[in-house]
């Protein structure tokens, strides 16, 4: 199986594929708490409209996603904000409409491309040096964010009128998570695929929550959740020659279905 380690695209796709993992379980575990789990899936698909935006014009995927799914992010929370709407409904929204809209500028390019189709599902073993490279200047410091902020994103997780009469920056450091996550998420279409990023991002904390350990345990347990799930699934993806960003996937809910059985209360 080590052999597997002399190709340069297994070690860039395991490099960036454990990245991802950590930056996907540590954001998670805020979304998760926050009931927010379906804003993944919702600039998973806002992400794909910047890509389909990007494929029909020439201009990069991957940063015309990340301006896509930033702009729907800070639009999400300011309409929850401001507006007073409540979260489901406006992700539900915002979910079926950046689907349309991507289906509509696909139809604009006159085919279904394939490269389009890599960011549906995933292709993490054609991710190069330069990629690499890009998760972890951008993930780096959006990590370092979550750290440095994460006692206030936990307090405000549990409540939030109670966080800003105590004179917490909430509208500051929501806008900061939904951006966090939005960057996170269009970086790692391009790996998991738009279909699977919600996944990798929820379900590790999801497992991580039965065993009842704490905040700073169940975050550190969902990352190794996340992170031995990527490791898995490349393996087993190379062994059998399997879709590794579904292949990562039914690992973390293999894992989730063991913390299911073991935490049955």
């Amino acid at each position: 199986m080590t052999e597997m380690f002399a190709f340069d695209f297994m070690r860039h796709a395991f490099a960036a594929g454990i990245m991802i993992a950590l930056l996907a379980s540590v954001s998670g575990a805020f979304v998760v708490l926050r009931r927010y789990a379906l804003l993944t899936e919702t600039l998973a698909h806002s992400a794909l409209v910047g890509v389909a935006v990007g494929i029909l014009t020439g201009a990069a995927p991957v940063w015309a996603a990340v301006a896509a799914a930033l702009v729907s992010a800070w639009v999400i929370e300011y309409l929850r904000s401001f507006f007073h709407l409540y979260s489901d409904a406006v992700l539900a929204i915002f979910l079926s409409g950046s689907l349309a809209l991507a289906v509509v500028i696909v139809s604009l390019a006159g085919a279904f491309n394939s490269s389009l189709f890599s960011y549906l599902f995933g292709s993490i073993l054609s991710v190069s040096s330069e990629e690499v490279w890009l998760v972890l200047g951008i993930g780096i410091p959006a990590l370092g964010l979550m750290v440095y902020y994460y006692k206030e994103l936990y307090f405000i997780a549990f409540d939030e009128e109670v966080a800003r009469t105590s004179g917490i920056p909430v509208t500051f450091i929501n806008f900061m998570m939904v951006s966090v996550v939005a960057v996170i998420i269009a970086l790692s279409i391009r790996i998991v695929g738009t279909l699977l990023i919600g996944a990798l991002m929820v379900i590790p904390t999801v497992a991580a929550l039965r065993y009842r350990l704490g905040f700073i345990r169940t975050v550190a347990l969902s990352v190794v959740f996340a992170l031995f799930s990527v490791v898995a699934g490349m393996m087993l993806s190379y062994a059998f020659s399997l879709p590794s960003g579904a292949t990562i996937v039914l690992c973390v809910l293999v894992l989730f279905i063991v913390s299911l059985l073991i935490n049955r209360r």
